[in-house]
């Protein structure tokens, strides 16, 4: 049990890590740790929503202080995901049908990783705000029904539109996370949550991690290496919530 509980606080630093250097809370990376290690559903919604807030706010100062945040892009897509983040924080998936869902998102964040994470955006193109808030009211109910900030499904969106560049999009997507977090959050609490008894240990972990992913992300170097390992635990994960019996 104790080194179960070691390896799992190590994934989760190194998780935190990698997300905030691209901007994201790394919801779908807890979600994923925790499939892997067993927790329950009910448990693990809340808690990578919590722990998003801290790692995305965490990523979007040290992005925005570095002068990569649009409001004009962010402002459309925010005002149509909060409502819907927390409508979706309202709903009751069953347990099995969850795992599907997650499954189905790891794999998508398993492709963010692996196809863009040097995507190169040349010619930016002026965003269209009505396509804007039809995204945000789409991602912001999947995002609260899952239990992620919605950065995952957004990023790759915003780059292959074409509307941002790498920078401006992690801060972008670090305000989207944070902000979808709590809506999503809000309509979970008006259902009852639970969190694990070691959910402190857990914020702090994953605080340390998003301080430093953000600063090397917005700052420094990139991670490509580290972040084609952590595509592979994405669809490890995945695998294992898709097909628990193959």
């Amino acid at each position: 049990m104790t080194y179960d509980l070691t390896l799992f606080y190590g994934l989760l630093l190194l998780v935190a890590f990698l997300y905030a250097s691209v901007g994201h809370g790394g919801a779908s990376g807890y979600l994923a740790l925790m499939a892997i290690f067993s927790i329950a559903p009910n448990v693990m919604k809340p808690t990578a929503l919590l722990l998003n807030l801290f790692v995305s706010a965490t990523s979007f100062i040290q992005f925005y202080r570095a002068n990569h945040f649009k409001w004009k892009i962010f402002l459309p897509f925010a005002i149509a995901s909060i409502p819907m983040a927390f409508l979706g924080g309202l709903v009751v998936v069953d347990g099995t049908i969850y795992k599907k869902l997650l499954g189905g998102f790891l794999l998508i964040a398993a492709i963010r990783f692996l196809i863009f994470p040097n995507f190169k955006v040349t010619d930016i193109k002026k965003s269209n705000i009505t396509l804007s808030l039809l995204i945000g009211a789409v991602i912001g109910l999947l995002s609260g029904m899952i239990g992620i900030g919605g950065g995952i499904i957004l990023s790759p969106v915003l780059l292959l539109l074409r509307w941002t560049d790498q920078k401006q999009t992690a801060a972008i997507s670090a305000a989207f996370i944070f902000v979808n977090s709590v809506a999503g959050l809000a309509g979970q609490i008006t259902k009852g949550i639970h969190f694990s008894a070691d959910m402190f240990l857990y914020v702090a972990i994953a605080f340390a991690g998003g301080m430093m992913g953000a600063y090397f992300g917005a700052h420094r170097f990139k991670q490509t290496v580290l972040k084609n390992v952590l595509a592979v635990v994405l669809m490890m994960a995945a695998y294992k919530l898709i097909l628990p019996h193959a």
